[in-house]
């Protein structure tokens, strides 16, 4: 779609509006030129200089000839009528026609955003990860809405021309030599406006690229607004965005400066116009005709009415070119043709009766050529739960992604039920699966808004008993207006654990057939785990359940545990046959628990609650780890940065020795007391609290406490 058929669909879908702006334009254009021919005569009778039609032009004759045969004064007073009437005629018209073209423009800037909404729903997710979303934002609403300008002007464009053509027909009745000769000169002043026209357009696109860019600034400080504030870079975005503002202020400063600097060019050079006019009209109208003055005057009048006309016409052309960016921005950004949409099947999904099969699975991103999925073979029988489990990178994410087909596979396919996911009916295959992420989204909505967004006729009951069953409900009550609370921008009012239970109430009331659980519990602290743990076991009883694990622990009850690296399916089994397999599983399994048979050979250890600590003495080290490898490696972008890393691994180092701490005092359970302990305990805790005063006197002497 190139610009010109976009403003060919956008004057096809509204030609009546269209046409009614243009209609009533040319009235008003046409009352005008009538009563601006009529002014003169009048005033030079109200001056009791006689005005004779004999000799005159024929259009001042046409007009002048239904008031000759009154009296004197009662013809005066007729022609002042008719000059009122016009005018009021005119002014309606132009009002009438002003309401039309800002209708036309809402209009069409509603037309536009419709589709780009549509355009949006429908695309394929790659694109928005290719597209900021300030970009997006900033074409949705920025864009569209100068493009939804174009119409208006170019209908305040046919109004003015229309209005020229009346008065240049006028002006040609009352002298044609004029006429070329002040042709000549206008065409001389557009000639002299068209340097700012061209460099209006520059500018254009100058405002439109500084717009996106500020935008997507804004957003994305909005968006990342914690980080700014945990990272203290306060002052930093404050910065970033002044200059933004200062980019963009300057761009449309420079478009302002071009578009007004037209219309004084215009008129000056057209008072230049206009003497030379009265010069030359002396020479051939003071022999032409008895009524010189009458005649010379009007046409004046009518020339000096038409420069303004000149000037708006200039203006917008001005405009136009302004926007021209805009419109091949917007242009590009509904076109659907340099973007891919997912093919939609024709058979209603209603529920799953024997299970999914991916069937010889590859897959590689849009536009790169790595494949992330490698043959990758996998059966997930009904009410049956299936867990992908692996290092970050092997393809588990990517994997749950084809099943509610956010993307197709490059080759080999996914069935349900024996039958190509391709056949199914998109919308009905996503309303038959539940959905619950790591990255929980929520509206900024209530609470029981957010839990019945999934199925709108949810009751009441529905919501509050899906609540209870996601441990959400003693948390929701205790909020200042319990169900009604809103929640805030993402449910940012929420802890993590309470946003994940609201998803997995909003996936209870779904009731879905088919559950996706992709890492809902790797951020959450032990306790909010547990509650979620909880939560996705009721969610999960009788459901076809596809995990992806962080934690190994989550998933030991799983009926088929797959492990993936690098794409490709490795292992698959339970978990007692992938451990006495002694492969790659049970190498992350000791990665995650420090050594299962260590772990069991030690009497009155609590195992679970060990497992647990060692895993968060582990998240503790790589913070300590990744804080002191930006500050070595240089990453870092000032002093003030590389300071507040260090004092991050810091933290984490007495994060460290206070679990290791921990640890040590918790690895007594009442029932075996402290001698149950092997011997070297009591060292270890001497080593324990000499190494914490170690660490505290290095870090005094470098400064950091």
């Amino acid at each position: 779609m190139s610009v010109h058929p976009l403003l060919f669909n956008l004057f096809r879908r509204y030609p009546r509006l269209i046409a009614l702006n243009i209609l009533l334009g040319f009235s008003g254009a046409l009352f005008n030129g009538v009563s601006t021919a009529l002014i003169i005569p009048v005033l030079l009778s109200f001056l009791g200089q006689s005005v004779a039609t004999k000799g005159a032009p024929p259009i001042i004759q046409s007009l002048l000839t239904p008031f000759q045969g009154q009296a004197g004064d009662y013809s005066l007073l007729l022609m002042t009528g008719a000059i009122l009437l016009t005018l009021i005629f005119k002014n309606l018209a132009t009002y009438c026609s002003s309401l039309t073209s800002s209708k036309l423009k809402r209009v069409v800037a509603n037309d536009l955003r419709e589709q780009g909404l549509q355009m949006l729903l429908e695309v394929d997710i790659d694109y928005f990860v290719k597209t900021g979303i300030g970009d997006i934002s900033n074409r949705l609403n920025n864009e569209l809405t100068r493009t939804a300008s174009i119409i208006s002007i170019y209908a305040r464009i046919a109004t003015v021309i229309a209005t020229l053509l009346v008065f240049v027909f006028i002006l040609i009745s009352l002298s044609w030599q004029l006429t070329i000769i002040a042709t000549l000169l206008m065409l001389a002043v557009a000639l002299v406006s068209r340097g700012s026209i061209i460099r209006s357009k520059k500018f254009g696109r100058e405002f439109s690229e500084a717009s996106k860019r500020y935008s997507s600034g804004i957003l994305d400080i909005l968006y990342g607004m914690r980080l700014v504030r945990s990272s203290a870079t306060e002052t930093q975005e404050l910065q970033n965005a002044k200059r933004q503002i200062f980019n963009r202020e300057q761009a449309e400063f420079r478009l302002q400066a071009v578009t007004a600097l037209i219309e004084p060019i215009s008129e000056v050079t057209g008072i230049l116009a206009l003497l030379c006019i009265v010069y030359i009209g002396k020479t051939f109208l003071v022999n032409q005709v008895e009524t010189f003055s009458a005649v010379l005057l009007t046409y004046l009048f009518i020339l000096f009415r038409t420069l303004p006309l000149v000037a708006q016409l200039n203006s917008a052309r001005s405009q136009l070119s302004s926007l021209v960016p805009s419109l091949e921005i917007s242009s590009d950004f509904l076109r659907r043709d340099n973007k891919s949409f997912m093919s939609n099947g024709s058979e209603a999904f209603t529920a799953l009766h024997t299970g999914i099969h991916f069937n010889q699975i590859s897959f590689a991103y849009p536009g790169q050529e790595k494949q992330v999925l490698r043959e990758v073979n996998l059966y997930l029988p009904r009410n049956q739960t299936l867990a992908l489990v692996g290092t970050s990178g092997a393809g588990k994410s990517t994997l749950a992604d084809l099943l509610p087909r956010f993307y197709d596979p490059c080759q080999g396919n996914i069935s349900i039920d024996g039958r190509d996911l391709r056949d199914w009916d998109i919308q009905s295959l996503r309303r038959a699966m539940g959905i619950v992420s790591q990255d929980t989204f929520l509206f900024n909505l209530s609470v029981r808004e957010n839990i019945a967004y999934g199925c709108p006729t949810a009751t009441d009951d529905q919501v509050i008993n899906a609540a209870k069953r996601a441990n959400a409900y003693e948390f929701i009550v205790q909020l200042p207006s319990g169900f009604e609370t809103k929640i805030g921008d993402r449910g940012l009012l929420l802890s993590g654990g309470q946003r994940q239970r609201i998803a997995i109430a909003r996936a209870l009331v779904q009731n879905p057939e088919i559950l996706i659980l992709d890492e809902a519990t790797s951020a959450l602290d032990t306790v909010s785990e547990r509650l979620v743990q909880e939560a996705i076991e009721h969610l999960s009883h009788n459901r076809t359940t596809l995990v992806i694990a962080h934690r190994l622990s989550t998933v030991q009850k799983a009926d088929q545990i797959a492990v993936m690296d690098q794409g490709r399916v490795v292992e698959l089994g339970t978990h007692e046959q992938l451990l006495a397999k002694n492969g790659y599983y049970r190498q992350l399994c000791e990665m995650q628990f420090s050594s299962m048979s260590d772990i069991r050979a030690v009497p009155g250890l609590n195992q679970e609650l060990l497992a647990q600590q060692s895993y968060e003495l582990r998240s503790h080290l790589n913070s300590l780890v990744g804080a002191l490898g930006l500050v070595v490696e240089g990453v870092v972008e000032s002093p003030e940065e590389q300071q507040e890393w260090i004092r991050a691994a810091y933290r984490a180092a007495i994060d460290i020795v206070e679990n290791t701490n921990s640890q040590y005092k918790s690895g007594c359970q009442p029932n075996h007391p402290s001698s149950h302990l092997p011997d070297q305990s009591a060292q270890s805790k001497s080593c324990i609290v000499n190494s914490e005063a170690h660490q505290a006197d290095k870090l005094d002497r470098v400064g950091l406490r």
